[in-house]
């Protein structure tokens, strides 16, 4: 049996090693793995208010753990269900199939949702039509799935404020509970179970979301903290006269939907999603025994924030610092409930933020809000007037323009002639920056071009259009529920935190060369001793064990 093991080992490691994953180190694999994420986190705003964080929340990666200075997610389209399906898989939305949080059928118009699935339900909650409810479109396996058919004891656990965050990061065959805004409580689907284990029943007949009733979101710091931070009651922000302190449910009689959806725009609904992982780690025993575990954590908050005030706000300010508490608080907690030497902690972010068109105007930047239906009735016109009437351009999906190719073929007109035609119009838009077609892409045939590579890699050739499109930077397009958003392919939305801590495996200090945000899966599955995720591209993170030299 031994024997068997050894060449068991020698084989993997052969095979890691002729993919370009060597293992990392000999050292027994951490007994869990806590790979968390903050929804919305550009890695400036980590560097921007280091001198501010607690000593033992985000600092423990940064002074005592590994941290990559230039990590960027080699894609374009950067939204957040591209990113939290990218996490753990190692690969993109070309080969993972999330090319967006949505997208629509190319052939009917459908909208389709990144996890929806109506063939399962949240367990004791409403389901809406577009909720989601299993990772039924994710192309790939991601490292759970992996560990779990390596070892079927392991337990592999997803938990986010939002259904995409959670089942994405988790996989096909591991299981994932998400926040329900309209009841506070967190639910699993029936693609998962028949009904929850009785801790997380336990967990929401506390109501804990029910605490936060009339409570003040307060700032951690005095105001002289935020002096490098835009004041609240900018003009432009969505919630107009928003600043802090910010009392919840300041309009409700009693808690109801609207005060359980507003806690998503706020720190408390993180501080319940790691209340909520606490519950996980004890009631499913993670972490105690010799069989690797792995649980993922999505914070979803930040995102709300700064779609509604900008990264550049005081609240966005704050509302870091208060997760930075909140993380000081979890690393207590793990350190005791797991043991501080038995676990590697990794956090990273799903996309970045563009700063609000308002800012950068101010500073001098060529900046907007680029109107998609306004810009595809322009298209529309214009093609009409040289290819004869009709809708010749459907509509926008995900990142790409899609083109009737049915009234294309029933008028005998060159498809070609009419994407190419299709580009040119849009490049003439004032926000648009670079356009490339279907045949372009599919052919991998501008390799090298500006931003051609990263636009490839949102592009699935069986859910994206005809025409993928790029903005300027400091453009979006214009949205009645984002006052500034993200989904771009420069620096401000690519570039996230990537940090890691785990003494037993991870070498403390701070790494400068550009690495990619593939890179996260196979450095896991290296740290867990198992193969990466099949369609895994990326490379091993330069961080080396502290007992492997």
């Amino acid at each position: 049996m031994h024997r068997f093991r050894f060449l068991s080992a020698l084989l993997l490691a052969g095979a890691l090693a002729a993919c370009g994953h060597a293992p990392i180190g000999q050292s027994a694999p951490p007994k869990l793995v806590v790979f968390m994420a903050v929804d919305g986190l550009p890695q400036r705003q980590v560097v921007d208010y280091r001198q501010q964080l607690a000593p033992d929340g985000l600092a423990r990666f940064l002074d005592r753990g590994a941290w990559f200075a230039n990590a960027h997610y080699g894609y374009a389209y950067t939204v957040t269900a591209a990113g939290h399906a990218s996490m753990l898989t190692g690969t993109y939305a070309y080969r993972h199939g999330i090319i967006g949080n949505d997208w629509r059928n190319l052939e009917t118009g459908e909208v389709q949702y990144c996890t929806g699935d109506a063939r399962y339900h949240y367990i004791g909650n409403p389901t809406g039509k577009l909720d989601g409810t299993s990772p039924n479109n994710l192309l790939v396996e991601t490292v759970g799935d992996v560990l779990k058919r390596s070892n079927p004891r392991s337990k592999v656990i997803g938990i986010s404020g939002k259904d995409r965050g959670a089942i994405l990061p988790a996989g096909k065959t591991c299981t994932a509970y998400m926040y329900m805004s309209k009841s506070g409580q967190f639910a699993s689907s029936t693609f998962y179970m028949k009904e929850h284990p009785a801790w997380v029943d336990a967990f929401n007949a506390a109501r804990p979301a029910d605490r936060y009733f009339k409570q003040s979101w307060q700032p951690v710091l005095a105001d002289a903290a935020y002096a490098q931070s835009l004041p609240d009651e900018q003009p432009w922000f969505l919630i107009k006269g928003a600043r802090l302190p910010m009392t919840m449910g300041a309009a409700q009689d009693k808690p109801d939907g609207a005060y359980y959806g507003a806690l998503l725009r706020s720190p408390f609904v993180d501080e319940m999603a790691l209340q909520f992982a606490r519950a996980a780690i004890k009631g499913e025993a993670l972490g105690q025994d010799d069989a690797p575990d792995i649980l993922t954590v999505s914070l979803s908050g930040h995102d709300y924030v700064n779609h509604a005030f900008s990264a550049e706000s005081r609240l966005s300010h704050d509302h870091l610092l208060h997760l930075d508490r909140l993380f000081q608080a979890f690393f207590e907690d793990l350190d005791a409930m797991v043991g501080k030497d038995n676990y590697v902690a990794v956090l990273t972010a799903d996309h970045g933020f563009m700063p609000a068109p308002e800012t950068s105007l101010a500073a001098g930047r060529n900046a907007g809000r680029q109107s998609a239906s306004q810009t595809l009735a322009r298209v529309n016109a214009a093609l009409a007037q040289k290819f004869g009437a009709g809708t010749w351009a459907k509509f926008f999906s995900a990142s790409a323009l899609v083109l009737d190719h049915r009234l294309i073929d029933e008028r005998k007109v060159d498809r070609l002639a009419v994407q190419e035609e299709a580009r040119a119009l849009l490049l003439k838009e004032e926000g648009i920056a670079m356009v490339y077609t279907r045949d372009e892409l599919a052919g991998n045939t501008r390799a090298g071009a500006p931003l051609f590579d990263q636009m490839r890699k949102s592009w699935n050739a069986q859910r994206s259009g005809d025409l993928q499109v790029a903005l300027k930077p400091y453009w979006m397009f214009t949205s009645s529920s984002s006052t500034t958003t993200h989904g771009s392919p420069h620096p401000y939305d690519t570039n996230v935190p990537i940090l890691f801590y785990g003494p037993h495996w991870v070498k403390p200090g701070m790494v400068s060369e550009r690495v990619e945000t593939s890179g996260v899966a196979p450095t896991l599955a290296s740290m867990l001793k198992i193969a990466p995720p099949a369609t895994s591209e990326g490379k091993v993170l330069p961080i080396v064990a502290a007992d492997a030299r």
